[in-house]
């Protein structure tokens, strides 16, 4: 097959996901961003948690931040919705629901069938070190609770 013909095979949305779902699992890059399933038993595979550790030299430094990512039906043709269960300051993400508005990040907005979930979570760490994001005031420690989830209560995870 040509390479011609290999670009234009495409990856079945839970191949692609499955994908994903491996490579989250095995642990990725330098171990600052990871990734995985919510509910195992999930056979859509639409509802992903995902941790973003803050870049160190930031006002996120030290934090570790829950997202959480919903990847509907048209994934990957269309971007999953992020949002952020930890409270945080950051010019993408809304102040109040912590969703990553799509017109604010680039990424989503001008979204590609191969961007992946790891894709997002790298790209949302890069842009808490921006100039515009990394000094930004964040709300105070013991606001740290999760976002109240609208399919349920939130799990924490607070020891």
């Amino acid at each position: 097959m040509s390479s011609a013909e290999e670009a234009k095979v495409i990856v079945p949305r839970n191949f692609r996901l499955l994908e994903e779902l491996e490579r989250g699992e095995k642990g990725i890059g330098d171990g600052t961003v990871s990734y995985g399933m919510d509910d195992a038993d999930d056979i859509y595979m639409q509802s992903w948690t995902g941790t973003i550790l803050g870049p160190p030299n930031t006002a996120y430094e030290g934090k570790i931040f829950q997202l959480k990512l919903f990847c509907g039906k048209e994934y990957p043709e269309s971007p999953p919705t992020v949002r952020f269960q930890t409270r945080i300051n950051m010019a993408c993400v809304n102040p109040e629901s912590g969703v990553v508005e799509p017109s604010l990040f680039p990424m989503l907005t001008n979204w590609r069938r191969e961007y992946t979930m790891e894709d997002i979570l790298v790209k949302l760490k890069k842009e808490m070190m921006t100039s515009h994001n990394r000094k930004l005031a964040q709300p105070p420690e013991g606001n740290e609770e999760a976002r109240a989830d609208p399919k349920g209560p939130a799990k924490c995870c607070v020891m």
